[in-house]
């Protein structure tokens, strides 16, 4: 959560955490918010991040218990806006996307995150109606943007099934050229792209930051061998990935599908190492892809103690793979390697066709 909140430009300022055996209607117990109450004394802050995704009602219980009952020293409003995760995770994907499609998908993830909550946007229209000589604005308002809401919903998902539509028509050209597939996949800020970069001597955005790449990439790699293979970039998995953002981006993750390998880069270095290859695995299966082959590969072994060897065990739970650096080139021959052998298991080319008359 930290992360993600500098990924969108926010200075963390505290942390709070409680365990609850059911929802609330304030998300935390009573205790516990006047316990974040409390902390703006000592560290003033404007905005509270929650580490699931709010429904309408607890976003605006929770709004309501922030709200200032004075204004400041300064005569400002010293309101704290409250965002739950998924808000947070579309307001990093909205910085990063760079392509028509990104930002088509990502705006589309927002709409939909946006049409059930209008009633909280608009709640100041809705305190302006009801005295003598006024015309309650609110409900009129909020029905208004809800139709211009939909309309727009609509018009992006159309647009985005002419995306998907080329995207399919460039994937059977791709099959008919007879050159395999290998998708990278991972947890975000993995290595995707470094690895992707120093495969092919690429110059792919890679940033030590979360979702840095959202757009597919795609360049052309040669093996020991000499045959060549294409490698896409995908966008980066992460915990509590909002089902939403899922859908908005079917046309990219549905490269997954057409690859011949999965390549899952995993952060070795990283102290959540297990778990992240367990939600990386579980957005695969949720896409139909467990079934997939796939080859790991250990990114960031710079970073781990040196007495670790190149083609040593990984410290994942009955995992082992190729152990990496994207960094230091460690570990790239015997990567490319693996994946020759396990695209000659599972790739089957394209019949040629010849005609004759």
């Amino acid at each position: 959560m930290a992360q993600l909140a500098r990924a969108a430009d926010a200075e963390v300022v505290g942390v709070a955490t409680q365990q609850v055996p059911r929802r609330l209607p304030t998300y935390v117990g009573k205790g516990k918010l006047e316990e974040i109450k409390a902390l703006r004394r000592a560290a003033p802050f404007d905005t509270v991040i929650c580490d699931d995704e709010l429904t309408p009602t607890q976003q605006r219980n929770l709004e309501r218990e922030f709200e200032a009952k004075r204004l400041g020293a300064g005569g400002e409003t010293n309101d704290v806006k409250v965002i739950d995760r998924t808000a947070l995770i579309l307001s990093v994907f909205a910085q990063h996307a760079r392509s028509r499609e990104g930002r088509l998908q990502v705006e589309l993830a927002q709409s939909e995150y946006l049409l059930p909550r209008l009633a909280g946007q608009w709640s100041h229209l809705e305190r302006l109606g009801g005295g003598i000589g006024t015309r309650g604005p609110g409900e009129s308002q909020i029905e208004t943007d809800r139709r211009i809401i939909g309309r727009r919903i609509q018009r992006m998902k159309a647009e985005l099934e002419r995306v998907r539509s080329q995207r399919a028509r460039q994937r059977r050209q791709r099959r008919r050229g007879g050159v395999a597939i290998v998708s990278l996949v991972g947890y975000t800020n993995a290595g995707k792209s470094s690895l992707l970069n120093a495969l092919t001597n690429a110059d792919v955005t890679a940033r030590d930051q979360l979702f840095s790449t959202l757009d597919p990439v795609t360049r052309r790699v040669r093996l020991p061998s000499g045959a060549s293979v294409l490698v896409t970039d995908t966008v980066g998995f992460i915990r509590k990935l909002p089902a939403g953002l899922v859908a908005a981006f079917r046309a990219t993750l549905e490269e997954l599908q057409e690859a011949s390998v999965l390549l899952h880069v995993v952060d070795i270095s990283h102290p959540n190492a297990p778990q992240q290859v367990e939600v990386v695995e579980e957005v695969l299966a949720s896409l139909d892809l467990d079934a997939k082959p796939r080859v790991l590969a250990l990114n960031k072994a710079d970073l781990l103690d040196p007495h670790l060897g190149e083609n040593g065990a990984a410290p994942l739970t009955g995992a082992r793979g190729c152990v990496t650096s994207a960094a230091t080139g460690l570990g790239l021959r015997a990567l490319l390697e693996s994946l020759e052998a396990a695209i000659a298991e599972t790739y089957a080319p394209p019949p040629l066709l010849a005609a004759a008359r």
